[in-house]
């Protein structure tokens, strides 16, 4: 699981930075200065990380065991600027504390 836990802490890592960039940067500039070409490059970006935050989340949470609705929220969390921040520090702190599970004995 603790390959899991850090694809997903990179790619929320990832795109908190994007979506920070797309609504600080590309969002004023298009819509105050009639600039789009950061929202087109960066909000294509975005979406396609995004998706790839999806995967990860859905990876770590059922690997993890998660109830459908921590894992919808954890989904979500790529779509606030700065909740994916948060989020992932909370995602660490649940997986860390959770004891692996034993591997099973094979009867014999």
């Amino acid at each position: 699981m603790g390959a899991a836990l850090t694809r997903y802490r990179v790619i929320a890592w990832i795109v908190g930075v994007a979506l920070i960039l797309l609504v600080v940067i590309g969002m004023p500039l298009k819509y105050g200065f009639d600039n789009p070409v950061v929202v087109e490059t960066v909000g294509q970006v975005h979406g396609f990380l995004y998706m790839l935050y999806l995967v990860a989340a859905f990876d770590l949470a059922r690997r993890a065991g998660w109830p459908l609705k921590r894992m919808i929220l954890v989904m979500l969390a790529g779509t606030v600027p700065f909740v994916s921040f948060y989020a992932e520090r909370r995602v660490s702190a649940w997986v860390t504390a959770r004891p692996e599970r034993a591997p099973e004995p094979v009867a014999g």
